[in-house]
């Protein structure tokens, strides 16, 4: 086993793992401070993670594709590491974080939408002002004075995020549209969607902390939607709709 520490979302985590790649993906993140938690992997998670990503595939009528034995523990690895994050009322969100000012906005979508095509909309316009915080699957902090946008490892397979932190201003459902238009909804509005783009663990109890925190995540964050064009302007539309 090889095992390094990781500082992921403002917690230690001890990662053990059979093989070297979920290392050289997480090198950014390498800490030398005591572990909170730690995850240990085996070859049932990878065989697991074989099947399960087989199994979508075909679902969704895409081909089988063969996976790498070190691409495979590092979804393992993270999976983990979404589960145990619960204990820290902290949640895995699908979608792409961008910062302006240092305030963090979300885009959230059905997959193939455009998010982070939309956020690189952000950074084309408002250049250095703009950080992206994580293009894939940051970690969201509820807390009671609000949620923080933690950048992760897993930042997309274009690897666009930072080791960085930011207040959460508000998430954003993206969808496509003729033209640019933004508007506040209510969480019950959005609330499917909401449960769709956060990680599910399998363990019930698991899923019932998960429930609860993102009732708490849609309390205490606006939610908007956005009709967007891709288009530049699309940008300006959502900064200042929500800002």
């Amino acid at each position: 086993m090889i095992t390094r520490n990781y500082k992921i979302a403002g917690k230690v985590v001890e990662i053990s793992s059979l093989l070297n790649d979920v290392h050289d993906y997480c090198a950014d993140y390498l800490t030398d401070e005591p572990a909170d938690y730690s995850v240990v992997t085996s070859m049932d998670d990878i065989v697991f993670e074989r099947e399960k990503s087989a199994h979508e595939n075909e679902l969704e009528g895409r081909p089988v594709h063969y996976y790498p034995d070190g691409y495979l523990e590092e979804l393992a690895v993270y999976r983990k590491i979404a589960d145990k994050m619960l204990d820290y009322d902290t949640i895995l969100f699908h979608g792409s974080v961008i910062a302006v000012d240092g305030q963090g906005y979300l885009f959230t979508a059905k997959s193939g939408t455009g998010k982070s095509t939309h956020t690189s909309l952000w950074m084309k316009y408002f250049g250095d002002k703009a950080v992206m915080v994580n293009d894939d699957k940051p970690l969201l902090a509820v807390t009671e004075e609000g949620v923080t946008a933690y950048g992760t490892p897993y930042n997309g397979k274009h690897r666009r995020g930072a080791n960085i932190s930011v207040p959460l201003k508000a998430i954003c459902i993206l969808t496509r549209a003729e033209n640019n238009s933004i508007a506040p909804v209510l969480p019950i509005q959005v609330y499917p969607l909401l449960i769709q783009q956060v990680n599910r663990p399998a363990d019930p109890l698991k899923m019932q902390k998960t429930l609860e925190l993102v009732d708490r995540l849609s309390e205490k964050t606006k939610l908007y939607k956005l009709g967007c064009n891709m288009d530049i302007s699309a940008a300006v539309t959502a900064y200042e709709g929500m800002r």
